[in-house]
Formats: structure tokens, sequence, C-alpha cells
């Protein structure tokens, strides 16, 4: 099948990716900051223009969409969309939390995505229509009986705006706070379709941030959408909801909201 080939094709770029980065985690390199203030180092480039020399040579006739070197048109409707380090704050710190993430749309829609985590040599890959798999082997997200039992994860309160911190807080205040978890990148959203954790929430992702997310979580049961409810797609804003439950999706969106639970509600 023509996605069996695909999904073969995201395996050898997230090899290649992981040829380039291993050597230098934990080692020196160059690095500097970005027009954004953001890091970026030796292993990024390396690791971003290893996948596109393949992609050039296996795939010259779709687009491409790196976080480090820009947007290269297609003719197919297909795009690889790349993040040869998602959370290169934890790659320099030696924290082996951060991932490499593939994506491919079609149309602008995610349909196969890859998050690989090269040092401990952790991969998991979601396509449409199929099931998430951790290592090879079938994964799905935990039932969550109610949201005050949700385990909350989000890489950083930096990354929100004053509004956009003020309805995370207002999640937070629901959920199991104690168990909150700060940091983690893509790899949170591993854990989540892994049945490790429950609920992710994040504001000003961009798409090569979180469009090989969407495929992985829902193909292990769970859901991703954006802070409105609405399906992710290239287009999308990237402020990010991840749920391993979907039937908790109401009850995320109304804390959001700052309404009540529905059962606290009195009838008119």
């Amino acid at each position: 099948m023509k996605l069996d080939v695909e999904i073969a094709l995201a395996q050898r770029l997230a090899d290649a990716a992981g040829a380039a980065i291993r050597p230098l985690f934990r080692a020196d390199y160059a690095s500097e900051a970005k027009a954004d203030a953001s890091p970026v180092t030796a292993a990024d480039r390396a690791a971003e223009s290893a996948m596109r020399r393949l992609l050039d040579a296996e795939a010259p006739r779709d687009g491409v969409q790196g976080e480090e070197y820009g947007v290269k048109a297609g003719s197919t409707g297909r795009t690889w969309v790349l993040d040869p380090i998602d959370g290169t704050v934890s790659f320099m710190a030696g924290r082996p939390i951060f991932g490499t993430l593939i994506a491919l749309l079609e149309d602008g829609w995610p349909v196969l995505g890859v998050i690989d985590q090269p040092i401990g040599r952790e991969r998991w890959i979601g396509a449409a229509g199929r099931g998430t798999t951790y290592n090879g082997t079938p994964v799905h997200a935990r039932t969550c009986a109610q949201l005050a039992d949700a385990t909350l994860a989000s890489t950083s309160p930096n990354l929100f705006s004053d509004a956009g911190g003020h309805r995370f807080m207002a999640l937070a205040a629901r959920t199991a706070h104690g168990r909150m978890l700060w940091g983690g990148d893509c790899y949170n959203y591993g854990l989540l379709a892994s049945g490790q954790i429950d609920l992710v929430v994040e504001s000003g992702l961009k798409l090569h941030d979180f469009a090989a997310l969407a495929p992985i979580v829902d193909g292990a049961g769970g859901l991703m959408c954006d802070w409105s409810g609405d399906p992710l797609h290239a287009e999308s804003d990237g402020d990010i909801i991840a749920l391993g439950d979907p039937a908790r999706l109401e009850d995320v969106l109304e804390a959001m909201a700052g309404r009540p639970p529905a059962r606290d509600i009195a009838p008119i």
C-alpha cells in the first residue's frame, strides 16, 4: 500500500536525523539565537539537512516545510513538515526528552506523523486509519473518568499570552494539578499516546511543532484539536489541546471558557 511506502520513508528520515543528532548530544557544538530569540544548534541544522537530502532523492515532487530551512514548494499536494529537534533547550541542557518530528500533510491535513527520540531510541508512529505504534508495538491512550483525575502537561508557562495563561490555569485548577507536569515538548504527546498522561495543552505552536502529533494521538484513540475543539490542519492557530480520552473534551472546553461543570449548573 502507498501508506506503507510513506511510513518506510518517514522511518528513514528519522534514522537520518538521529544519526546527525546523536554525536552532538552532550558534546561540543555551535549554537546561536534566531531572530525570534529561540536557540538553534548545529544538530538542528544537520538533522534537517539530512532529512531534506533524503526527500530530494526519494520524493522530489513533494513539498517540504522545515523549521530551519523554510519551504520548498511541491506539485503533488503533499508536504513533509520537519522539526529536526523539537525541544532544542532540552537538547542543549542534555535532557533526552526532545524529539525529531516528521509529518506528511495531504492538502493541508496531517495523515502521517513520527515522534523520534534519538537518544533513548524511542519512536511513535501514527498514520490515518491505523493504530499508533511505539517502537513497533501498538499503544493506546488511557481513559479518564473525570477531569479531576487528569494529569496535565505543558511545555512552558512562558508560551501563553496573559489571556491564554488565565484560560490554562482555569483548566489546571480542575485537573489533578498536584500531578501537573512542565517541560517535555513533543515527548509529552508520545507519553499521552502510550497512556502515561491524560492531557496536554499548549499555545502558540507552529505547524512544524504540531503537525506530526495529531496522527499519533488520534491513532492511539485520543483526540487533538484547537482551543475551539476544531481539528488541526495547516492553517490552525497553534493553540492546541491533546486528550487521551476524547470524552473529556467538553469538560476541558468548559473549564478553559470559565464555565462551571455541567453538573453544577442549576436547572432553569
